[in-house]
């Protein structure tokens, strides 16, 4: 794997479109010659051959990720996900829904992580309303 392969570059441009280039570009920038192995293959990867493929749009992307991160309990990538999913045109209520099925399938305690995540980003985002009685 390399900086300078076309799958890399590919992906280097979807994940700065999907995740934002000032997150993307500083977690290059912070990634020393340990975590740089991590950045190229997640780039490489996920972004530039997952990410690339005809099969599915990104939405469809996003959403299927937002599932799979709720099984797999990992909040924090829900919370970096739930900004690429906004930023793919998944809607608030399609985000709840997400979350709402993965629940049902995953148990309470992933469910719970995964709103609790993803409340805090679309709150952030002001992408929430104001809370009931105010």
């Amino acid at each position: 794997m390399s900086q300078n392969s076309d799958q890399f570059n590919k992906g280097l441009k979807v994940r700065r479109e999907v995740l934002g280039a000032d997150y993307v570009d500083g977690s290059i920038a912070q990634a020393d010659d340990f975590m740089m192995a991590f950045q190229n293959i997640t780039t490489e990867w996920c972004w530039g051959y997952a990410w690339t493929r005809p099969g599915l749009d990104r939405k469809k992307r996003s959403m299927l990720n937002l599932a799979m991160l709720t099984a797999l309990n990992r909040p924090n990538e829900i919370k970096l996900h739930v900004k690429g999913a906004l930023t793919n045109g998944v809607s608030v209520d399609e985000i709840k829904e997400i979350l709402l099925h993965a629940t049902v399938y995953c148990g309470i305690p992933a469910g719970l992580d995964a709103f609790k995540a993803a409340h805090s980003v679309l709150k952030e985002a002001g992408a929430l309303p104001h809370p009931r009685g105010q």
